[in-house]
């Protein structure tokens, strides 16, 4: 190949450089719009997820309270409504009966000063910011029937006192012995006295001699007394100073009375402060029923106010934290409601509470009523 060919070959020779790879991907730019995007997307998805952990605590809370309240309301209503069980029975002699007993006794069933002694009252109110509920009543299945004392010579001795017939009585049983309006409570030593026999009674040797216990007196085996006391402390409904109902914040009660001791009818609800603190035993006896209201709390503390004071305990259609309408029952008498007051509980009020009432009536006083 001539040398002029040659050139003329490497002329038409195309030369082939590589190609500048070309920019990919993001630019800065673009990836700080991005990264805004992403932030406002999880704050929005942060803020819904606070809002709805927040509404669920609430509703989970305020269920709790729900059940709180229940349980605490029916184990009080359970009891109350057999306040009075067990004593003797009022028809069975009317000229003797327990109702009529005054002053009303007491006995101290364990010799024990720092305790506090039985009572025959069924029922008591003790007033305060939170109210305390004292229920009395018999576990005996006799019936509480009593019997009348032939010979009361050798009550506190071996021998045991004579009477119709011990059926009933059993060693450890309180007590009740009546003649007319005169009462003692004491406890039995030894149900069939000694020797055995179906008629004799022995005592105890605290019981005071004199007094009714005489022949023709009657005395009534009431099983075991049972005092059983409702209050709330540190936040919980205590039975008998053992806690068994937790976020609990407050309880009130009333008395419901009638016109008279042999009506059933209320026509007036009372709190338990001046002549109803410790109410005589004509007045005891016009006590029917028992009002109660129990406040339960969610114990989810919230930002902010949400709850206030009850607005009035003396008008229809109170609003705030209230027991209940002071007009609701329709007494006869005017009857303000009583009055919830949580300002000893630190941020009280950015709590929420559920408040659960209900009308206990006293059946075995209300059976009563003609023996009054």
């Amino acid at each position: 190949m001539s040398a002029k060919n040659k050139f003329r070959q490497v002329r038409q020779t195309k030369i082939h450089l590589p190609k500048a790879y070309a920019q990919s991907g993001f630019s800065l730019v673009e990836l700080l719009v991005g990264l805004v995007i992403g932030l406002l997307a999880t704050m929005v998805i942060m803020q819904v997820f606070s809002v709805f952990e927040g509404q669920k605590r609430s509703t989970s809370g305020s269920a709790d309270a729900q059940t709180n309240g229940s349980i605490a309301l029916h184990s009080i209503q359970r009891d109350a409504q057999m306040a009075g069980f067990g004593l003797p029975v009022p028809m069975a002699d009317k000229e003797n009966t327990s109702l009529k007993c005054d002053p009303a006794p007491t006995f101290d069933h364990d010799v024990n000063p720092a305790t506090p002694d039985l009572e025959l009252s069924p029922v008591t109110i003790v007033d305060g910011i939170s109210d305390t509920i004292t229920v009395r009543y018999s576990n005996s299945g006799m019936g509480a029937v009593p019997v009348k004392i032939v010979n009361a010579t050798n009550a506190t001795a071996a021998t045991g006192l004579s009477a119709d017939n011990n059926l009933g009585c059993r060693d450890d049983d309180i007590v009740l012995i009546s003649n007319g309006t005169s009462c003692v409570m004491t406890q039995v030593a030894d149900a069939n006295g000694d020797p055995n026999t179906l008629v004799n009674i022995s005592l105890v040797a605290a019981t005071p001699a004199g007094g009714p216990l005489v022949a023709g007196a009657k005395l009534t085996c009431m099983g075991n007394w049972r005092n059983l006391t409702y209050q709330v402390v540190a936040n919980q409904l205590q039975l008998n100073d053992v806690p068994i109902v937790s976020e609990v914040v407050n309880l009130q009660a009333q008395y419901g009375i009638s016109a008279a001791a042999n009506s059933s009818v209320v026509t007036q609800w009372v709190d338990a402060t001046g002549g109803w603190a410790a109410p005589s035993v004509a007045d005891r006896n016009r006590i029917k029923a028992i009002r109660v209201a129990v406040v339960a709390r969610n114990n989810l503390l919230e930002k902010e106010v949400v709850t206030d004071a009850c607005s009035s305990t003396t008008v229809a259609n109170p609003t705030g934290l209230c027991a209940w309408d002071a007009t609701s029952a329709a007494p006869a008498i005017a009857s303000p409601a009583p009055d919830i007051d949580l300002t000893g509980i630190a941020n009280w009020n950015r709590y929420r509470y559920r408040v659960y009432e209900t009308i206990i009536p006293l059946r075995n006083m209300i059976w009563s009523k003609d023996a009054l």
